[in-house]
């Protein structure tokens, strides 16, 4: 058995993805503003986000392996550079109304993902499925946060 180079390419790939979340933490600013009842604990995210994160890139390689240049994959790609992108305009710039259209944009993308890739592989497009309903949890989050803080900048 050979060592499959092009999952390790979208580890790493979702791994620099992830990794915006290390540079841009939550910090003073995010703990002082209101939240919904319903906020997920704080050590919840980081273990949700480590499993989807290896989903996203399971199922980008099946994807990957069966049609490269599919509608499937361009979508994969576009909602990993929108994924990455939220955790700087959220707690980087603090601009939770940009970043609740980047987290609508994530939607859109992921599940146009699932549509498309269903046709290619069923198995990566279920699993987007888990997060799809993570990203419509976080994304009902930055809403209901920005709701809650309309001076907070």
């Amino acid at each position: 058995m050979s060592f499959d180079w092009s999952l390790a390419a979208f580890v790493a790939l979702v791994f620099a993805a992830a990794s915006s979340g290390a540079f841009f933490r939550p910090g003073e600013w995010y703990r002082a503003l209101r939240k919904p009842s319903w906020t997920p604990p704080n050590w919840l995210f980081g273990p949700v986000w480590s499993v989807l994160y290896i989903m996203i890139a399971v199922a980008g390689w099946l994807v990957w392996n069966a049609e490269p240049g599919s509608a499937a994959m361009w979508f994969w790609g576009l909602q990993i550079a929108v994924n990455m992108a939220w955790s700087g305009i959220f707690f980087g710039m603090r601009r939770m109304d940009i970043a609740f259209f980047d987290i609508a944009l994530l939607w859109l993308l992921v599940a146009g993902f699932i549509v498309t890739a269903a046709a290619v592989s069923s198995i990566a497009a279920w699993l987007f499925v888990p997060y799809l309903i993570w990203v419509t949890i976080a994304g009902a989050l930055n809403w209901t946060v920005w709701r809650l803080n309309p001076a907070a900048r």
